[in-house]
This record gives C-alpha cells, sequence and structure tokens, in this order.
C-alpha cells in the first residue's frame, strides 16, 4: 500500500519530550485507515535522544545529523525524504491528541487548493494557545497598537475549518507536492519567519492554508515570546520595503512599550 502521510518529527536534545510526541504518533498511526511512516531526524542531540529515536517502535527510519541546523533546513530535509504524499511536520515538544492526523487529512484532502494544514496547539493543562496568524507587515502591526491583535490578528479561532495566512509547521500537515514547487522551507530563516514566509510563498503561488481546530497539539516547550512581540526582521526584509521595515519596528516598539507602562500600573494598583 502506498504511503499516504509522513509524520515528520525534528529533535532537539529534549529526549522525553521526543517520546511522548512518537507515543501519541503511534496511537495515530493506529486509528487512520491509510498507510503512513515515521520519519525522525535528531538535531546533532547529545542527551540519547538519536537513540531513543531509533529504539521506539513508530519510528520508521532516523537520520542523525552531526551539526545542529536551522528548523527549515531539518523538516525540508524530511520532507524531500518522504514516501507520502502528506508531510505531517511536528517538533519533539508537540503530542498529538486523538484524532489529529484524521481531522487533518480529511480537511486538506478535501480542500485541492489548500497546501497546509494546521493544528491547534494547546498548553498541557488543554488551554488553546494562539496557532495562526496575519501575515506580519504594516497592517498587523497597527491593529497590534489600538489592541485588536486577539480578535484581528490572531486567526485561530471558531470551531470551523478556515483559511489563514500562516501557522507555525510545529503542527502542521503540508501537500508535499505544494511544499515542492514553491522550493521548500528557507532554511536561511530564523524560527520566528520560517512559518510566515513558507505560508507568504504558498499564498503567493495561489495556495490556501487552513486552520483547523478540531485537531489539536499540546505543546511541551517553553512558550515563545507571542508574533506580535517579535521583529520578524528577515520576514520583512525579505517581503517588504525599508519604509515598511521601519514603520512596523517603530510600531511595534510602540506596542511593547505601552504594554509594559500598562503592566507596571497594574502591579502598582495591585500593590
Amino acid at each position: 500500500m502506498a504511503v499516504e502521510l509522513t509524520y515528520c518529527v525534528v529533535s532537539n536534545e529534549q529526549r522525553p519530550l521526543l517520546r511522548y510526541c512518537l507515543d501519541a504518533i503511534a496511537r495515530e498511526r493506529a486509528a487512520v485507515p491509510f498507510a503512513t511512516e515515521v520519519l525522525v531526524l535528531d538535531n546533532a542531540s547529545a542527551d540519547g535522544s538519536a537513540e531513543a529515536a531509533h529504539a521506539h517502535p513508530a519510528t520508521t527510519t532516523l537520520i542523525a545529523v552531526d551539526q545542529r541546523r536551522s528548523r527549515a533546513q531539518n523538516q525540508t530535509h524530511l520532507m524531500r525524504e518522504a514516501s507520502g504524499r502528506f508531510c505531517l511536520l511536528l517538533n519533539e515538544d508537540s503530542e498529538l491528541e486523538p484524532g489529529a492526523t484524521a481531522s487533518l487529512h480529511d480537511a486538506l484532502a478535501a480542500d485541492e487548493r489548500a497546501a497546509a494544514a494546521a493544528a491547534t496547539l494547546v498548553d498541557p493543562d488543554g488551554s488553546p494557545l494562539p496557532s495562526a496568524w496575519r501575515f506580519p507587515g504594516v497592517g498587523a502591526a497597527l491593529l497590534g497598537v489600538v489592541g485588536l491583535h486577539a480578535r484581528r490578528v490572531v486567526q485561530s479561532r471558531g470551531g470551523n475549518v478556515r483559511a489563514v495566512d500562516w501557522a507555525p509547521p510545529a503542527a502542521l500537515l503540508v501537500r508535499r507536492a505544494a511544499a515542492e514547487a514553491v522550493g521548500w522551507l528557507d532554511p536561511e530563516l530564523h524560527e520566528s519567519d520560517d512559518g510566515p514566509d513558507f505560508g507568504k510563498r504558498l499564498h503567493d503561488a495561489g495556495w490556501n492554508v487552513l486552520y483547523v481546530p478540531e485537531a489539536r497539539a499540546v505543546h511541551h516547550g517553553a512558550r515563545e515570546p507571542a508574533p506580535a512581540d517579535r521583529q520578524h526582521d528577515r520576514y520583512m526584509r525579505k517581503h517588504h520595503s525599508a519604509a515598511s521595515r521601519s514603520l512596523v519596528h517603530w510600531l511595534t516598539a510602540t506596542r511593547n512599550a505601552s504594554g509594559a507602562a500598562a503592566s507596571v500600573v497594574r502591579r502598582k494598583g495591585a500593590a
């Protein structure tokens, strides 16, 4: 039977979390009605992660590299090696909840113009985290300044499958042919920029990215700064003018300063 879906896991020296990730994949593989495979790329870990992945029954193939590389470079490597027409990109700190694979697959397979489908990321206590956003730029920065970030920039809301601008490749099902057509992920970009850049290039090529609220993945890693608090410098240099970059930098700094001032006021009021 031809492989329909490839789980693509990047391991970064977090062996206990890698085991949670692979345990969840094993449960998912047993529940779906199509053929799957599991590729694990160990990113030069020194804590025994490669050995743990090799020993885990869910792992089909282990790829171990001896020098640290970017997430985009590693995930591109995995997608190039994959046999499935769909690739589920996962970090080792992402643990799929039951039914996530089927929900993502159903949504992506049903929409021929969709290149990717994103799961909802949740805290270990089950609380949803922002999981999809508008593209970085002047518009998104302005919405943040006027207090509309949560309502208009964060797009992971509602109970129905919907098109979004971009989602991080942390629990993202990708149509392999679409990724290949746009040149995969950009290996030169930092983790804060590889997701929006990939989404932008897919969008420019006529593809959609979907948010699938029924698909959920527990994010066990330390919470990263919200995209609104980042400058997305490399993304902005690649896709926007110098004037736009300067304006976004100023708007983001203004929003962050206003938020810091409000926090000080709240603390004084609570004292």
